[in-house]
């Protein structure tokens, strides 16, 4: 898989000073692979796997070694710069959280493809659901599953 990442007119500015609070709160430095990592995951606007974030940064900075790359994307979720998303071909994929409006995923199970959505009925019931069980919100993840329309259409043919 070839990932496209633009890294013109980004502003990192404060996504930058989000992973340095973090990083300062919990006696961790800030070094020029963590800053890479977060700059190419930033640039990519897709769900994206450690594995494919590794060979993105790899391809701009051979330096930066995988276990660099798998650990920082773990601190860029304790962050709440990532979050973790589907789970495409079973390794768990991320996406970006920071400024990001929350939303759920439907997955098509034969080709992968996945779709976004809000629906308010479906956030209204879990949170009857939270209070019906006494339960604090503190987040959920929604992933639906099912066989797109193009992949339904090849199965009828």
């Amino acid at each position: 898989m070839i990932l496209i990442i633009n890294m013109k007119n980004m502003d990192l500015r404060d996504e930058l000073a989000v992973l340095e609070d973090y990083l300062r709160d919990h006696d961790l430095k800030m070094t020029k692979p963590r800053q890479t990592v977060l700059e190419t995951f930033l640039a990519i606007e897709k769900h994206v796997t450690a594995e494919e974030l590794y060979n993105a940064v790899h391809a701009s900075d051979p330096s930066v070694g995988q276990a660099t790359v798998f650990r920082t994307i773990r601190l860029l979720e304790e962050a709440g710069l990532a979050r973790s998303a589907c789970r495409d071909d079973g390794a768990r994929s991320y996406e970006h959280a920071y400024r990001h409006a929350h939303h759920d995923h439907l997955r098509c199970v034969e080709c992968g493809a996945i779709v976004e959505f809000s629906d308010g009925a479906i956030e209204r019931a879990q949170a009857s659901v939270y209070r019906r069980f006494g339960y604090e919100p503190s987040g959920h993840h929604l992933e639906l599953e099912g066989l797109c329309p193009s992949c339904r259409a090849k199965k009828r043919a």
